[in-house]
């Protein structure tokens, strides 16, 4: 039952990474982060980091590499905005109702 438990939280953890990477990729490609809140990048990122002290102080494997992961992720993604999303937001685009 153990092994099923730490498989399944790797698994979990997987997932969750993995769902960051389009988003990085996305704004790397256009070169535009405006849409990305701060904010959000931010509180992510502080509590990814707790949950990998968290997972150090308990020994939790799934959680020390994948809070690791996503604590690199977050800081991938908090770079790109700081780089490139720091601008006034673009006004959405006017469509005609023809």
């Amino acid at each position: 039952m153990a092994a099923f438990v730490e498989v399944l939280g790797l698994a979990a953890g997987f997932l969750v990474s993995l769902g960051l990477i389009p988003q990085i990729l996305r704004v790397w490609k256009l070169r535009d982060a405006r849409e990305i809140s701060l904010p959000f990048n931010l509180l992510s990122l502080g509590g990814t980091a707790l949950w990998l002290i968290y997972g150090v102080l308990l020994g939790l494997l799934a959680v020390i590499l994948w809070n690791g992961v996503n604590c690199i992720l977050y800081v991938l993604l908090l770079s790109v905005k700081l780089r490139y999303g720091m601008g006034q937001a673009k006004p959405p685009a006017f469509r005609s109702q023809s």
